[in-house]
């Protein structure tokens, strides 16, 4: 057989027809036997049985050898015993040709062939001449470490390998050496006329050599962060060392919208028919509210406004515009720095826990004039409680023992202590003679907005054709795989095909490549947003505008479909919804997820699953698009720049709406990080600890988690079953652990916290501290003012001028001792100290002048010194002063 064939048909057909030939042949090698008798006997299997005595040594040869050759023939016969013989001896079968051997052959192949006597080139009478020989080894139960079949029996052919100058890389380049070897294959041709059609084929391949050689340029360049040049590649590179390049977020802002007179309970939803509400910036003088499809809309939006969009319902109600406050019928009043209540003339049965007020002044109170209004005092609180009350002395209609007494109707309110007034608010002023009251005032109607605008590709009438909605993805369709990047690959058939490998004979698919599907959008920049629950909103306004610990992610949503016979848009059966991720890591093979990739120019490409880590779309699947686009520093408008209301509810018209501004300015946007930016921090940012091991660990984290955490300190303790984490947190302001503390910090360690690590957030140890000091006050100097200076400085408040007090909560946390140098300073810096001797410094109820002789007072790990001298609370320290001297 001059062939190798792995699918042998032959055999079959022989097996089949009148004649007879091998089927297969086994070496006699039994470790058991003699080794005088090993590998001495051969038995050739045969597809149909033999005749007694149709084959003897005559017919029977043994070629080929490389040490051992002319290996003789000493016996033939047909069926015989098997070796070793069984119990009681069983015969073989009349298909087996025993052919006993002079000695065993070497580890060559050898071959076992059936000659006719007379002539030794033709196979006996009756047997297929193909099927009368087969190859053996001797030595194929012997132990060995190779393959006993060749690995490739039809090995490719090698081809000649021309000269290749690697130096070739343009245009130019190119066309030279293709000339330069066509003048070796065609010394005749000499043509370079442009115009020539062999030359248009050279310079066209140069052509193509060129761009290739820019894309394999531009590959090697894009493979490392420090030459990449897309944004796209080292956002892909930073993602290998767990760093996530930041795509920038957008701003929100506190809207105003100013009722009209009369209107009472109006809904502002914050869409309306899948459409959000719209607040621009100031595009036209006195036209709060601009009707969409109008003329007005037409020009309005040609002129470019920053947008921005609702992120939740408002009720709008027409008292709520201004409302005063009321200070009890004293005059001359502000509201303190870090003030949380407040009352308001006039019932208010509208307001409720949740809304939203921003305390403004509104008239300067110097002057009294609006004009010297100070826009930086303005503030938004969020309410927790309101109360509706009456103040009795005035327009009393009843004895003030009547039950119940009625007066002047007033609504106290209450705010988050994270809304606690940063700045005194003046309430009511006086300059000379002239009386300012009405010097501050609350406004109400306030909703939360946020930069970008909404583009959707789905439209109103849901009777148009599918495919012809035009679309913000280019291209929208998934192509079809392109055949010319078609691959074969190899499968296998059976054994044969396994034992060689890389045979022609191997059996070959083809399979195309998948579609290379990168849409890019229309527009940009795509919106990235901060999730806000809107059913869910956080306690406070100022942690409605604070960058969440979330990351912003891209707003965007696709809807696709294949190839349907549906003439409309609301006939579409079957339409996916790709949501956006970070990356798809964790993404499944059936998840419709993509990821969004913006490049430097804002341009953001969109890049889909490949079957295994997300789904792949299909061929033929069209895609629409809903997004935003409106991101970065851009949205950080200045106060009073927003001025008009755009909704699409017919309900809502400029005769319900009297006016739209933003009292305060817009915060948290930020622009996508650059290039070098993130060259800069991405090969450094895996040596960021993002697990917490040690007690060191959580404490740091508790910092990274931004919630108001001055320092933190935590212990491991085994608590029978598992170690837990107790964390001892030290809050900005002396604030205890709450409910809403608590889980906002447990929320942010999560993905810090070690498996099998439980977690406890716990209130810091307070020490309370016994004071006492003797002081000698200047003749010049009143020791009632001397004191009272001393107890302010001494304090635990933020003193009048924006200092605190030395017991002021944030000055000590965990271990920090008390210095009596410290303690003497700051009386002795009092004006009209004269001298101080300070007679008692120790734990509260715990006798001890180890202080005093120490200078200072030692704290454990988990212990903060506080003295808070109110007499209230005795029991959170107490101070005492004697004073001497004086006047």
């Amino acid at each position: 057989m001059i062939y190798f064939c792995c699918d042998e048909r032959r055999r079959n057909l022989v097996e089949k027809s009148a004649f007879n030939g091998i089927d297969f042949l086994e070496v006699v090698d039994n470790p058991a036997d003699p080794f005088e008798l090993r590998q001495r006997t051969l038995h050739v299997h045969f597809l149909h049985a033999l005749a007694p005595g149709a084959l003897t040594a005559r017919n029977v040869r043994i070629e080929g050898g490389e040490r051992i050759r002319d290996i003789k023939i000493i016996g033939v016969e047909t069926g015989g015993l098997a070796s070793p013989p069984g119990s009681p001896p069983k015969p073989l079968s009349t298909n087996v040709l025993v052919v006993r051997v002079t000695e065993p052959g070497d580890f060559s192949t050898y071959t076992l062939r059936l000659v006719d006597p007379e002539e030794h080139d033709n196979p006996p009478a009756g047997f297929d001449p193909i099927l009368s020989a087969v190859d053996f080894s001797f030595k194929v139960a012997c132990q060995s470490d190779f393959d006993c079949r060749p690995s490739q029996v039809c090995p490719p052919a090698t081809l000649p390998q021309p000269e290749i100058d690697y130096l070739a890389k343009d245009y130019a380049s190119f066309r030279r050496l293709i000339f330069d070897r066509l003048a070796q294959l065609l010394p005749a041709w000499k043509e370079r006329n442009p115009a020539d059609q062999g030359v248009a084929l050279v310079e066209l391949l140069a052509y193509v050599g060129d761009y290739l050689s820019y894309q394999q340029d531009a590959v090697a360049t894009e493979s490392y962060i420090g030459t990449a040049r897309r944004r796209a590649s080292v956002r892909r590179h930073a993602r290998l060392v767990d760093y996530l390049i930041s795509d920038g977020s957008n701003a929100r802002v506190w809207v105003r919208v100013r009722a009209a007179e009369g209107v009472d309970g109006k809904a502002l939803k914050q869409a309306h028919d899948d459409r959000p509400a719209q607040v621009w910036t100031r595009v036209r003088d006195n036209q709060p509210f601009i009707a969409p499809g109008s003329p007005d809309y037409d020009q309005a939006i040609a002129a470019r406004p920053e947008v921005f969009e609702l992120m939740h319902d408002l009720t709008l109600y027409a008292a709520h515009n201004q409302m005063r406050f009321y200070t009890w019928d004293a005059q001359e009043c502000c509201l303190p720095k870090g003030a949380t209540r407040a009352t308001l003339l006039d019932h208010f049965p509208n307001l409720k826990p949740g809304d939203v007020l921003i305390l403004a002044e509104v008239r300067g109170p110097q002057t009294g004039e609006p004009e010297d209004a100070d826009p930086k005092h303005r503030h938004a609180v969020r309410l927790t409680d309101v109360k509706l009350s009456h103040d009795p002395l005035h327009g009393a209609v009843a004895s003030p023992l009547s039950s119940p007494p009625r007066g002047l109707p007033v609504t106290e309110i209450r705010w988050h202590a994270e809304d606690a007034l940063p700045f005194p608010l003046c309430i009511s002023a006086r300059s000379g003679t002239a009386y300012f009251g009405d010097v501050s005032v609350a406004w109400g109607n306030i909703a939360l907005a946020d930069h970008g605008l909404t583009v959707a590709d789905e439209p109103q009438d849901k009777t148009r054709n599918p495919y012809t909605i035009p679309s913000s993805l280019a291209p929208d369709f998934v192509p079809r795989s392109n055949p010319a990047l078609a691959t074969r690959v190899s499968f296998e058939i059976d054994d044969c095909a396994a034992a060689r490998r890389g045979s022609h004979c191997v059996g070959r698919r083809t399979e195309l490549a998948p579609p290379r599907y990168r849409p890019r959008l229309a527009r940009a920049p795509l919106t990235q947003a901060a999730p806000y629950p809107a059913n869910q909103p956080p306690a406070s306004a100022s942690a409605a505008m604070r960058p969440p610990v979330r990351e912003p992610r891209p707003r965007i949503t696709l809807k696709s479909f294949g190839p349907s016979p549906a003439k409309t848009f609301n006939e579409l059966k079957v339409m996916r919804t790709w949501t956006p991720q970070r990356d798809l890591l964790n993404s499944r093979a059936g998840d419709e997820n993509f990821v969004v990739e913006v490049e430097t120019d804002g341009t953001a490409y969109l890049r889909f699953g490949d079957g295994r880590f997300g789904s792949r779309p299909d061929a033929d699947e069209r895609f629409l698009a809903r997004y935003r686009i409106g991101n970065g520093a851009r949205g950080n408008v200045g106060a009073e720049s927003l001025a008009h209301l755009v909704s699409n509810d017919v309900g809502i018209t400029d005769e319900v709406i009297a006016g739209v501004s933003n009292p305060l300015p817009a915060q948290g946007g930020v622009d996508a990080e650059t290039i070098e930016q993130a060259r800069a921090a991405a090969p450094s940012a895996f040596r960021t600890q993002e697990r917490a091991v040690t007690a060191e660990d959580y404490a740091a984290a508790a910092l990274r988690c931004r919630v108001g955490v001055q320092r933190a300190a935590a212990t491991f303790r085994w608590t029978g079953s598992w170690r837990t984490v107790f964390l001892s947190a030290d809050r900005l302001g002396g604030r205890g652990v709450d409910v809403e503390f608590e889980r906002d910090i447990r929320r942010c360690l999560e993905r810090f916290r070690m498996a099998g690590h439980d977690l406890e957030v716990d209130d810091a140890r307070f020490v309370s501290l016994d004071l006492a000091m003797t002081v000698c006050v200047k003749r010049s100097y009143f020791a009632s003012d001397v004191k009272a200076a001393l107890i302010e400085v001494f304090s635990n408040r933020a003193l009048p001028d924006g200092r605190r007090g030395l017991f002021h909560p944030d000055n000590f946390t965990f271990g920090q001792p008390v210095f009596l140098s410290q303690l003497y300073a700051a009386a002795q810096a009092v004006a009209g100290v004269d001298s101080v001797v300070i007679t008692r410094l120790q734990r509260q109820g715990i006798e001890s002048d180890a202080a005093l002789n120490a200078g200072r007072l030692e704290m454990a790990r988990l212990e903060i010194a506080r003295l808070d001298n109110d007499p209230d609370f005795p029991e959170r320290g107490v101070m005492t002063f004697e004073i001497r001297g004086g006047r």
